[in-house]
């Protein structure tokens, strides 16, 4: 059974509450290098190869949380870096609504710190991670200092993970590891395999035919 937090739907709702719309677009603001852009689209791309043929999961990327359906839109939102919701449809969304998605909660969320969003994302975010999301695995990356941790949740608070010999974080949601791999944080297989991007999958392809005197072109 998954940790992640069930939403209660509140039976006592004040007649005057506004309920916000159902299709709400996520509000996330740009990011702010080019680095943590690829960092996040490294991610996504990586997780959707490896599942291409899942359709029981749900990833994204600076994509608004909304969590509190007896609040307006500017109340009671986060935007997760990336994150991944199990057991749910895998369509796109214009936002991720908890109360519209059954109650769940990503069972997995990954933050890239910046200078701006270090303290943030150490503090008040994990807190609400913890206590609010009950978000069972929890990471967050520094692209440029290469710093990585991450936590699981055990009896409601999280608690630091431990590395492998080879330096990877096991997310017991993904059945993966997370590990830096050339200066980037990438996913691996349990026995410790690079999980590839689609295009990495292409080269190799293409240099095995090479090997057999093919010009992968003119397939």
């Amino acid at each position: 059974m998954s940790l992640a937090q069930d939403f209660n739907t509140r039976q006592d709702t004040p007649e005057d509450v506004i309920f916000p719309p159902g299709d709400l677009y996520s509000d996330e603001p740009p990011l702010e290098t080019e680095l943590h852009l690829r960092q996040i689209i490294l991610l996504l791309k990586c997780l959707e190869w490896l599942w291409r043929d899942r359709q029981d999961f749900y990833a994204a990327a600076n994509l608004t949380i909304y969590y509190s359906p007896n609040q307006r839109k500017s109340e009671d939102f986060r935007g997760p870096d990336f994150f991944v919701v199990l057991g749910t449809e895998r369509r796109t969304r214009k936002s991720w609504v908890v109360w519209q998605e059954e109650g769940k909660y990503p069972n997995i969320i990954v933050e890239i710190l910046s200078p701006k969003t270090a303290d943030t994302d150490k503090g008040l975010k994990k807190q609400i991670y913890q206590d609010t999301f009950r978000t069972p695995d929890y990471f967050w990356f520094d692209p440029e200092s290469l710093e990585f941790a991450g936590y699981h949740l055990l009896d409601g608070v999280y608690q630091p993970l431990e590395p492998n010999p080879q330096g990877h974080l096991w997310s017991q949601q993904l059945n993966l590891y997370l590990g830096i791999h050339q200066g980037l944080l990438r996913f691996f297989t349990p026995s410790g395999k690079l999980i590839p991007t689609p295009e990495e999958v292409a080269e190799r392809l293409a240099a095995k035919l090479r090997e057999l005197n093919i010009d992968p072109d003119t397939i």
